[in-house]
């Protein structure tokens, strides 16, 4: 098995940090890269067991479990009953075959599932060679110091050796909801529960808050939920769509069924042997039900799903291939999504009013500072300095140079701050972890800031110095004073379009216990403001205008200054000049009027600084409005209103494990762009879902046509059975599944979009298939009859019939590739799978005609031109009225 702990089964919860190091063999600092890949070897992956596909031979063995099975198995055993081997070899090959057909296209979808779900890497952050590192969490081994913040997922079992404020969702283990708060001191007692283990984290559950770093004791099975990995295991299920198929497939059947019936009294009572009977009854059933139904949808959902991850889409729930086309609006986070999520500090602000600007690009420490077009003088360097050396204090993230060029891990903010500080000369390093750190309260959303409490040094031990950064307006309240122009200068920059970050201080008489108390953040001295640029990405607005062809309204969801948001949304055209953002505080103030509410959500392009459980209202508010509602995110905060979205779609860069769990989608590029894309490609692959639909109950139902007109007018049986049989395989078992490969049609985001609650079998589709179903039937009637009037053979007009209806299914595949455009406007070149299908169909069928033997067992000859001739006529005719009924339609 995978996974691995190290000295044995060890109660690691009753060991204390050090000694859990011992016993790992390592230090509290984790591991060099040599020694973690040593152990690697040893232990394996960190992987619990995964759920085993169904496999080649169930999935085979699945094909057979279908009443119409046992009605051929029914078939195949008469026809040996009464002497007709052939016909029951026949039969048992057609159903193999088509056994065989449907299993390859189950598995190919299946494999094409497990191969996108590796797309996304779960990624652990460690300490290795004593740098913080991001590597796949299937590399961890024992002893690797894991570092831990809000919206992980614990990747192994993990000692805590730090820890603040941590707090885990432990229901994934205990059932229990509340969250437990976790600590990296005492130990706990050797025969403690699992759910009373306060030193330990456990692989699989959630960060809620805080932030620890622990050792990792266990991996893979060796862990906690390794023991309860084969119950936590499971299949996907089918998507909606397919279900609803699977049903209207068993009602289609039991309406064949006692339709079959119907017509074998009809047979009877004509005098027709009670055998050739059954066989005709039980293959036109296998014709009238289309059985393959939901397996071709699944593929044709598959290949959308496919070609999303193309575009950077992952679709972790296939309901959400067919659900994203129904899109009516999308509520979308901006920094990173519509911004590049590329920091810098471009403006300073000091508490005098001086602004100063920074100059370089990208993370990378090198640029300048200068006041005007000059350096600043003393003072301002000095101010300038102060502002930085604090905010540097505040950050967790890391900004190292690897020999070849800078690398930065963590927050982007923080990031930034810490190229700031590189340009005006300090060691970020040094201020980020001082020696006597006395307490840190770590940024999370909803606070809105970051504290530190260090020592200081020149204090001689009696005071420490306190350092914050966070939201203007959150900073501003824990001074004891702010000028009116520093405000002002807050406003500004936010309606300018940066991202206003304010950073305070002040020195404090060291506190008698270690942390931060809260009262030590109330009356500090502001130090300033920080202008964060981060660029518009270039292809959003392209993407934006294609929403607005396509009928999809586009909403701003952030919780950044509402200024700085409808700069953004004005540089965007998500909105005009005259537009307000809608606030946190102004939806909670309408949180009781539900007319209030509605008012808000109707008409604003932006919201500001929403609260988690606001975004998850606002949600609520749009599907009640009407809309069907895609959401993006990337935090922790953002996990509600991910799960109560129609399609909530999570960032794979910068989103966090629980926003990636609660999500159906996952962009690769934390674009939005690619949302446009995925909205594009969900469309066709709708679209591609209803061609196959159309295509096979169109079939089905010009057969049952053809039947049922060739007995009102006492014409002879017009297929055997082992006729119908063939032509089910021919045009259905191949043409079918390549239509669901269509590229889509050119303009599919140049329509509105599909109503939510519209049914699949629409009055378009009811009107195509009684046109198309109806003209199989009607042509394939008047043919046999105008043959037999013309005294052609009975034997030979059934096979001059056969194949008319394999010609008719060629033309009415072709006739199915889009249900608005003219045929001559899709290009063949655009699924040459088609091409290939129809030339297969039609060249089996012809080989079959000429093969001794073969022929004979489907009673099929070779034909003169004046009986194929007017069956290719007849199926160009089709071609025409699909095309003149489309030509109404688009008028």
């Amino acid at each position: 098995m995978e996974g691995s702990t190290l000295g044995g089964e060890r109660h690691w919860h009753a060991l204390s940090p050090e000694e859990a190091a011992d016993a790992l063999d390592c230090g509290l600092e984790g591991l060099g890269t040599a020694a973690a890949e040593s152990r690697l070897a040893e232990a394996g992956p960190n992987r619990l067991p995964e759920a085993r596909g169904p496999g080649v031979a169930r999935i085979l063995l699945r094909q057979f479990a279908s009443p119409l099975i046992y009605l051929l198995l029914a078939a195949a055993a008469i026809s040996l009953l009464i002497g007709e081997l052939d016909d029951a070899l026949f039969i048992l090959a057609v159903l193999l075959l088509n056994a065989v057909i449907g299993a390859y296209q189950e598995y190919r979808s299946e494999q094409g599932a497990a191969a996108l779900r590796h797309l996304v890497a779960v990624q652990a952050r460690v300490l290795r060679d004593g740098r913080a590192a991001s590597i796949p969490a299937d590399r961890l081994v024992p002893g690797d110091l894991v570092l831990l913040e809000s919206g992980m997922a614990v990747p192994a079992d993990l000692r805590l050796v730090e820890a603040q404020g941590l707090s885990l969702d432990e229901s994934l283990l205990t059932g229990e909801s509340e969250t437990v708060e976790k600590s990296s001191g005492p130990r706990c007692a050797a025969d403690a529960p699992l759910a009373e283990r306060y030193t330990l984290a456990h692989a699989g559950t959630q960060v809620a808050g805080g932030r620890g770093r622990g050792l990792v004791v266990a991996t893979g099975a060796a862990t906690a939920v390794g023991s309860i990995a084969s119950a936590l295991a499971r299949e996907d299920s089918p998507p909606p769509l397919v279900l609803r198929l699977e049903r209207f497939t068993r009602q289609l059947s039991w309406l064949a069924i006692l339709g079959m019936v119907g017509f074998g009294a009809l047979l009877l009572a004509r005098g027709e042997a009670w055998q050739e009977v059954f066989l005709v009854v039980v293959a036109l059933a296998v014709a009238a039900i289309p059985e393959g139904l939901p397996v071709a949808v699944t593929v044709a959902l598959s290949i959308g799903r496919a070609r999303m991850a193309r575009r950077n889409v992952i679709v972790r729930s296939l309901p959400a291939v067919e659900g994203l086309g129904a899109c009516t609006l999308i509520a979308s986070d901006k920094t990173g999504t519509l911004t590049q999520n590329s920091l810098a500090v471009a403006r300073l602000v000091l508490p005098d009013g001086s602004r100063l600007s920074v100059t370089g690009e990208g993370y990378a420490p090198e640029g300048e500072v200068a006041h005007g077009d000059a350096p600043p003088d003393a003072a301002r360097e000095a101010a300038a300095r102060g502002l930085a050396r604090t905010a540097a204090a505040t950050c967790e993230a890391s900004l190292h140079h690897d020999g070849e060029a800078w690398r930065h891990f963590g927050d982007t903010v923080d990031v930034a701050f810490l190229a700031l500080a590189g340009k005006l000369g300090l060691d970020w390093q040094a201020e980020q972890a001082p020696p006597g750190r006395l307490g840190a309260i770590p940024y999370e959303p909803q606070r809105r800031y970051a504290a530190v409490c260090d020592q200081a040094a020149e204090s001689g031990g009696g005071h420490c110095r306190i350092a914050v950064k966070g939201a203007a307006e959150t900073v501003f309240a824990m001074c004891r004073e702010v000028p009116a122009a520093l405000r002002h200068e807050a406003e500004r920059l936010a309606g300018e379009g940066y991202r206003v970050i304010a950073v305070a201080g002040a020195e404090r008489a060291r506190p008698d216990a270690p942390g931060l108390p809260a009262h030590a953040l109330d009356g500090l001295e502001i130090l300033g403001l920080a202008g964060l640029i981060d660029p518009v990405r270039p292809e959003v607005p392209a993407a934006l205008e294609a929403c607005r062809r396509a009928g999809v309204e586009v909403r701003m969801l952030t919780g950044d200054h509402p200024e700085t948001a409808l700069a953004i949304a004005r540089q965007l055209g998500l909105a005009e000049a005259g537009d307000r953002a809608v606030t946190g505080q102004q939806l909670a103030a309408a949180e009781e009027d539900p007319e209030a509410m509605r008012a808000l959500v109707a008409a604003a392009p932006v919201f500001a600084r929403v609260e988690p459980l606001q975004k998850l209202r606002l949600v609520e508010a749009l599907q009640e409005a009407g809309h069907f509602v895609a959401v993006t995110g990337d935090g922790v905060n953002d996990a509600p209103a991910l799960r109560r979205a129609n399609i909530g779609v999570a960032m794979g860069r910068s989103g966090t494990d629980v926003a990636r769990g609660a999500a159906d989608l996952i962009l690769t590029d934390d674009n939005f762009a690619s949302i446009v894309g995925g909205v594009e490609e969900g469309r066709r692959a709708y679209a591609n879902v209803r061609k196959v639909i159309l295509f096979l109950i169109s079939m089905g139902f010009g057969e049952i046509l053809l039947f049922a007109l060739s007995i009102a007018f006492a014409l002879p049986i017009p297929l055997f059975a082992v006729q119908l049989l063939w032509l089910n395989l021919v045009t259905n078992g191949i043409q079918d599944v390549a239509l669901a490969f269509e590229r889509g049609e050119a303009g599919a985001l140049d329509r509105p979009p599909r109503p939510p609650s519209e049914a699949l079998f629409d009055r378009r589709m009811v009107r195509s298939t009684l046109l198309y179903g109806g003209l199989v039937g009607l042509f394939g009637f008047g043919f046999f009859w105008l043959a037999l009037r013309a005294g052609v053979p009975e034997a030979e007009a059934r096979s001059a019939l056969l194949l008319a209806l394999v010609l008719f299914g060629n033309g009415l595949a072709l006739a199915c590739r889009s249900e608005r455009r003219s045929l001559v406007r899709v290009s063949l070149a655009d699924n040459p799978l088609l091409v290939g299908s129809v030339a297969a169909a039609l060249l089996l069928h012809l080989a079959a005609m000429q093969l001794p033997g073969f022929s004979a067992l489907l009673s099929a000859m070779p034909l003169p031109p004046a009986l194929w001739l007017p069956g290719l006529a007849l199926a160009l005719l089709l071609l025409l009225a699909s095309e003149a009924a489309k030509g109404l339609a688009r008028r």
